[in-house]
């Protein structure tokens, strides 16, 4: 299932994701689909990386 979202990004961001669109034939909505996504990714890996340095640390490793 998909959901709409409205999103207000700075006017130097939305040339940029034009042109991007344009010049690999894809959709803004998918660039952006995949940029949150790889987003979301590398954020949860470094919230994961915080907590085994944590634990390392816990455990005198």
């Amino acid at each position: 299932m998909r959901a709409v979202l409205s999103v207000s990004l700075p006017e130097e961001m939305v040339r940029k994701l034009d042109a991007l669109a344009r010049e690999t034939g894809r959709s803004k909505s998918d660039i952006l689909c995949e940029s949150l996504s790889l987003y979301l990714w590398e954020s949860r890996l470094k919230r994961l990386k915080k907590r085994l340095r944590s634990l390392k640390r816990r455990l005198g490793w």
